[in-house]
């Protein structure tokens, strides 16, 4: 269903697919703006999907200045604003205390990473076609939580080799593990692969999920 909630800089956005109020929750947050980028990209939507179909709770925003979104694109600390609002936002909808998962794609794995530092309530995450070369992520490392970065071996923007620089140098916790999968000719938004981008996806969710209620 489509939501309105209330940011940083105005309204914000969103669709959100409610499961049970006890249901653990995600957070999806889109490419850049600037190249076009919504919460009805493809690729999200392949990722939302992944989780609604694990009993997630799972909301998609478009930062500010995007669709009926208020405000101006920032490519940095507003659209951070905007991610925590919705995360508070979706978090005071569910019952006690659930798993909060959190996700993105290309400039919002981005945002979504830096979130992740940011707030310890987060669990576990799902990116896909992190921008290496385009923004820093030396704030990363050490990583404090379990989760799945997804990466095309074809990507033109963004060559897996200097993902796989970050994944040979990124530090975790004590037990956490990070999991980097290369997905055979996909692009920088898995155009043609969406399917097994979902699969990935859908298989990581499953299976942590059980393990983390178990």
């Amino acid at each position: 269903m489509d939501v309105v909630l209330n940011g940083p800089s105005g309204r914000i956005e969103g669709r959100l697919h409610q499961a049970a109020a006890t249901s653990p929750v995600v957070l999806l947050l889109h490419p850049d703006p600037v190249q076009g980028g919504t919460m009805d990209s493809k690729t999200v939507y392949t990722l939302y999907r992944a989780f609604a179909r694990q009993g997630f709770s799972c909301l998609r925003i478009n930062f500010r200045g995007v669709g009926r979104s208020d405000g101006h694109t920032e490519k940095g600390e507003g659209e951070i604003a905007d991610a925590a609002a919705a995360l508070d936002w979706l978090q005071d909808r569910s019952e006690g205390v659930t798993p909060c998962w959190i996700g993105g794609v290309s400039f919002g794995a981005w945002v979504a990473l830096q979130l992740l530092m940011r707030r310890p309530e987060i669990a576990r995450f799902v990116v896909a076609g992190l921008p290496e070369r385009r923004y820093d992520f030396s704030f990363f490392s050490p990583c404090p939580v379990d989760g799945l970065v997804l990466h095309g071996e074809q990507d033109a923007l963004i060559p897996s080799e200097h993902v796989r620089q970050l994944q040979q140098d990124l530090i975790c916790h004590k037990a956490v593990q990070v999991i980097f999968h290369y997905i055979k000719g996909a692009d920088h938004l898995f155009s043609q692969h969406l399917s097994k981008l979902e699969q990935t996806a859908s298989d990581y969710i499953r299976q942590a999920h059980a393990k983390s209620a178990a």
